[in-house]
């Protein structure tokens, strides 16, 4: 039983057969009870019980009470047109969405409602009633069906705002909703302003709250991330021509990826401000009640990429609502794999044999730099390699600095794109370095890494959190690798981050020698996560490429102790502003104190 379930949610989490079957045999090694004992941890990781989810939602109710009272902001700056088109929209919904309109702090407003063709007399006796009472709501009523982007086109056609804001007949604005976006708009000089949001039950019970990172370009291209509540330029959806109705479903998804690739300024506020109705036939209950809107998710995308990455193409996750955006990859595209080393034959050889027996759709080099090795089998293993299978060898007999030694690589490298490799990693899905080759090689990305898992096959390494743990730490650090939303974003999804760790980092070669290579004032660590910071403030994306998935057989804790003091006096001053200001692609809402993401403690 456990195997077919461990089959069963290999399946789930994108592990291929041959994955699977590798990972068996290496474990099978250590004996049946070995073998019996991974499989049923396995199985067991990352599994939410009814038990935690009632106690996520009374933690986040606790939270909730010690929040609102900082939500009373009142700004100034516009006229905001909300914009919502209704259709045979339950009484009591639709009468609750008009109310949390009414409700907000910030006066200066207009609610502009487009009915497309309601059957329920009643949703249009209210909808005149409400006009007619009000002069701040505006009405068209549609004689025919035009569909969802129709509908949104003809509200827009109401609309006088400086701003547009997006809200579903359904859900609810908190109270500060509007003044919290509009204040953020010019104190950011923004076009787009999102917010957090969570999810409201029938009955009024708030849950589920999901706390997104700032802007993420890569992350929107694997999901469409910022939810229902966006206030936009009103002059900027005119000048995009609207929503367009070939992408009914996600037709928000494709104006807003529109908004980008016209350049967009984005900017983002940390805070619930919209609460997303969960009902019987609501995607927020269940993802697969509009699977025309998944399709028209991919399309939206594909549209958007075509101009933006020229011979990008989208295919379907495995997940509903989730995209899987493959680049470009030049045909004599090249890698050269950069391994330190000193001694540790065993690790050494299983990471090249994994490598070489994996590996498919890049030509790659091995380069590993001896850092003193003495070993004979070590040093005849790499004699063998160097004459007989066209490794590069560098010996390098110096005091071990692991930028030094891997910047004296990089020298020598040829390949496009450098990967630099720990010695107790091992490959396990074969487009791997594909995978990683194809993002290092766009023109707007410094960085990229993998998903690392440890032996147990728990995530090692999801992205860096720079100030987690007060340094820097890996988000998700032994969780399953499942899709799993809480509170933060999934850790199976592609994402932009601040920083990827250097135990496997692919940087174009070209640009790493723009960035003036790893900072060799780090001995043994900190300098990955200082060039990422490097990237970042060039204008460079830094991704976590989830699709490439290797072993790193890494300890789950590091002594401290290890690392000199000169290591900890650098990341101090390379970690400045974000040790104390937070990493803008996590969320100031979260513990900076746990990898596994938790509410913070206010």
């Amino acid at each position: 039983m456990a195997l077919a379930e461990s089959q069963a949610k290999a399946r789930r989490e994108g592990l291929g057969v041959r994955t699977v079957l590798a990972l068996l045999v290496r474990e099978a090694k250590f004996g049946p009870r070995h073998l019996a004992r991974k499989i049923i941890a396995y199985t067991g990781h990352g599994r939410v019980g009814r038990a935690e989810l009632e106690t996520a939602r009374s933690e986040y109710q606790v939270w909730l009470d010690q929040q609102e009272a900082g939500l009373e902001a009142c700004a100034e700056g516009g006229l905001v047109s909300i914009i919502m088109p209704t259709c045979d929209t339950p009484a009591s919904f639709l009468r609750e969405a008009v109310e949390s309109v009414r409700k907000q702090t910030y006066a200066d407003w207009e609610l502009c409602i487009h009915d497309d063709a309601s059957r329920d007399a009643e949703v249009v006796r209210y909808l005149r009633r409400e006009a007619s009472g009000d002069r701040r709501i505006k009405i068209s009523l549609g004689s025919s069906r035009g569909g969802i982007a129709n509908a949104t086109n003809a509200a827009l056609a109401l609309a006088s705002g400086r701003w547009v804001a997006f809200l579903d007949h359904d859900d609810l604005l908190h109270p500060a909703a509007l003044s919290e976006l509009v204040e953020r708009a010019i104190a950011m000089d923004a076009q787009i302003v999102y917010s957090d949001h969570d999810i409201v039950s029938e009955s009024g019970e708030r849950s589920a709250p999901f706390f997104k990172p700032d802007w993420n370009p890569d992350l929107f291209m694997a999901q469409m991330y910022l939810g229902h509540l966006v206030i936009a330029e009103r002059a900027l959806v005119a000048q995009l021509g609207g929503l367009r109705p070939e992408f009914d479903g996600a037709q928000d998804y494709d104006l807003l990826l529109r908004c980008a690739g016209a350049g967009a300024r984005i900017a983002h506020v940390p805070k619930v401000l919209y609460h997303w109705r969960q009902h019987a036939g609501s995607t927020s209950s269940n993802a697969d009640s509009k699977p025309y809107a998944h399709h028209a998710g991919r399309a939206a995308i594909q549209s958007f990429v075509s101009t933006r990455y020229p011979g990008a193409r989208v295919d379907d996750s495995a997940f509903t609502f989730c995209y899987d955006v493959r680049f470009p990859l030049p045909a004599k595209a090249t890698a050269s794999l950069i391994i330190p080393t000193r001694d540790g034959l065993e690790l050494l050889k299983a990471c090249v044999d994994s490598v070489r027996a994996t590996t498919q759709g890049v030509d790659y080099e091995i380069i590993v730099v001896d850092n003193g090795s003495t070993q004979p089998a070590t040093l005849a293993w790499l004699n063998e390699q160097q004459r007989d299978h066209g490794m590069i060898v560098i010996s390098s007999d110096t005091p071990f600095n692991w930028s030094a030694l891997n910047n004296l690589a990089a020298a020598e490298a040829t390949g496009d794109v450098l990967v630099f490799l720990n010695n107790d990693t091992e490959a396990v899905t074969s487009d791997w370095l594909a995978r990683l080759v194809e993002n290092a090689l766009r023109e707007d990305v410094g960085t990229c890494g993998p998903l690392l898992l440890y032996g147990d096959l728990t995530i090692q390494h999801a992205g860096v959190v720079v100030g987690m743990g007060g340094w820097a730490d890996h988000v998700f650090k032994g969780l399953a690798p499942v899709h799993h939303q809480h509170l933060f974003v999934s850790p199976i999804l592609r994402r932009d981050v601040l920083a990827v760790t250097g135990a496997c980092m692919a940087v174009a070669r070209d640009r790493f020698a723009q960035l003036g290579g790893f900072d060799e004032t780090f001995q043994v660590c900190g300098s990955d996560v200082e060039l990422c910071l490097r990237a970042h403030r060039a204008g460079l994306l830094n991704v976590y490429v989830a699709e490439a998935r290797l072993i790193h057989h890494e300890s789950k804790t590091r002594d401290a102790r290890a690392v000199p003091e000169g290591d900890f006096v650098r990341s101090a001053e390379a970690y400045h502003p974000y040790r104390t200001a937070g990493d803008p692609m996590f969320n100031p809402n979260l513990d900076l104190y746990s990898a596994t993401p938790k509410l913070r403690a206010q």
